[in-house]
């Protein structure tokens, strides 16, 4: 306020001091004065308001450029201080975030072709219909599966496959000489000569998938492997688990049950195997594939590099009724270290077809057929036919019913010589009955979904001559199954 009077009054002055030659002009009046020394004072106040606006300005550039060279001091830094401005560790903060996502992207990319599988099964079974030494049983088995990405070489890519089992119990066994087992679930199959419990790796193989076109490739696979998982596949009767449980209907009798493919006490065996794929059309995909594996003691890594057992299978995926999948396959098999029912050893060489076809969208049936073309096991052919039917027919989508039927051949000479044959020489004979008739099998089950992870199966079988003793009374077996899956 006193600069601004100071001012004024100089003003005043000057205009009194005005010379007095200056043209005359007329007085101006007091008023005139007083608007005057108003706009005078009005702009002085103007000129000092800008001059404090242009001083905050200066002050808050210079506070600006401190601040911002202090944050990019604190940025230079890695660590996070408590002093440094806010902005600087907020900017680390978000840093480290992207830091730990792009680590974690990392990791998860890594694991990405990782697949983990795991399940447990449990079966208890009922015989009804003879006088036996075990007519019912418990069993359990776990299975832990793992598959890991196994390097690239060029275009090619390879890929781990690991399998550990555990269990325990061998289960119901085939039933006054039946050809088969009414329960594949079991840990131990049923020529093995223990059942503790134990824990095994039963698979273990590297596949190299090579590929040869856009829309083919070839399959290198080297290991111990269950051969199942490659030939003689079927979508509905193939897996002990979820859908037929009788040994006859989860893989061909004449190489599961009757020994031809020559595996190891747990069903697997080491071997070389060698696939052409061709996916050309997606919806008809063809498949040509052969292996060499070992068998008897070689299965189980002893005494054998010969690999006597070999098998060839040409498949194919069409689609029929509309539309519906269905998948078809012949296979050939030779076993140089197979045994006869005389229990002396023998080539055997067989055929034999699985198909399975969709013909309605929750209908599937199949069909499966072995021919011993050489060699006398006790059967030698052997018929399979069945299907299972969606529970969305029922409000359950989940859950599936499933009826098949097994009919077996009995071998000739096994026919002409069961009665007397006397393999073990006690002087008593092994079987007492001469068998003249098919044996004959029916299995039916209903698998219930509780939980996403937890299915219940009841599974009834009814087995007539087993053995092809047409004397023999009629074999039930009543089952429950009891599947964890995750």
């Amino acid at each position: 306020m006193k600069s601004r009077f100071l001012t004024t009054a100089a003003a005043i002055g000057m205009i009194a001091a005005a010379p007095a030659w200056a043209a005359p002009a007329k007085d101006p009046s007091t008023a005139e004065l007083l608007a005057e020394i108003k706009r005078l004072a009005n702009r002085v106040e103007e000129l000092e308001r800008k001059k404090t606006v242009a001083t905050d300005t200066e002050q808050r550039i210079e506070k600006l450029e401190s601040h911002n060279a202090a944050v990019e001091k604190a940025l230079d830094q890695d660590t996070i201080s408590e002093t440094e401005p806010q902005i600087a560790a907020r900017v680390k903060a978000a840093e480290t975030d992207v830091l730990s996502y792009k680590k974690g992207k990392k990791i998860l990319d890594a694991l990405g072709d990782v697949k983990v599988g795991a399940g447990m099964t449990m079966v208890g079974q009922n015989l009804v219909g003879q006088q036996l030494d075990k007519e019912s049983q418990l069993n359990w088995r776990g299975d832990v599966t793992v598959t890991l990405p196994g390097g690239k070489v060029g275009a090619s890519k390879g890929t781990i496959f690991t399998h550990v089992r555990m269990g325990q119990g061998r289960g119901v066994q085939a039933v006054n000489n039946s050809f088969s087992s009414p329960n594949a679930t079991a840990f131990q199959r049923p020529d093995a000569n223990t059942s503790d419990a134990a824990i095994d790796l039963v698979q273990a193989w590297y596949q190299l998938d090579v590929p040869t076109t856009k829309t083919s490739r070839m399959e290198f696979t080297i290991g111990k492997m269950d051969p199942f998982v490659f030939f003689d596949q079927n979508t509905v009767a193939a897996d002990e688990t979820r859908y037929f449980m009788n040994q006859a209907l989860v893989h061909n009798p004449l190489l599961d049950a009757g020994g031809d493919v020559g595996v190891d006490g747990l069903g697997f065996t080491p071997g070389l195997r060698v696939a052409y794929v061709n996916e050309t059309d997606k919806s008809q995909v063809w498949r040509l594939q052969a292996a060499i594996l070992e068998t008897g003691d070689g299965a189980a890594f002893q005494n054998s590099t010969d690999f006597p057992f070999r098998i060839v299978q040409a498949e194919t995926t069409q689609r029929f009724f509309g539309g519906l999948e269905g998948n078809y396959r012949i296979y050939g098999w030779m076993n140089d270290r197979a045994t006869d029912f005389n229990n002396k050893r023998a080539k055997h060489a067989g055929i034999g077809i699985s198909l399975d076809q969709k013909v309605d969208d929750y209908i599937t049936l199949f069909s499966r057929y072995g021919y011993e073309v050489k060699g006398n096991p006790r059967f030698d052919q052997s018929l399979s036919i069945g299907g299972e039917i969606g529970g969305s027919y029922w409000g359950r989508g989940t859950d599936g019913l499933g009826m098949a039927l097994v009919a077996s051949h009995v071998n000739k000479k096994f026919r002409e010589q069961s009665a007397t044959l006397d393999n073990d020489n006690d002087g008593t004979p092994d079987f007492g009955y001469k068998a003249l008739s098919f044996e004959q099998l029916a299995e039916i089950y209903y698998r219930y979904r509780l939980t996403p992870n937890f299915e219940m199966t009841p599974d009834f079988q009814v087995i007539r001559h087993p053995g092809g003793d047409p004397s023999s009374a009629v074999v039930y077996a009543l089952g429950l199954r009891g599947q964890l899956t995750y």
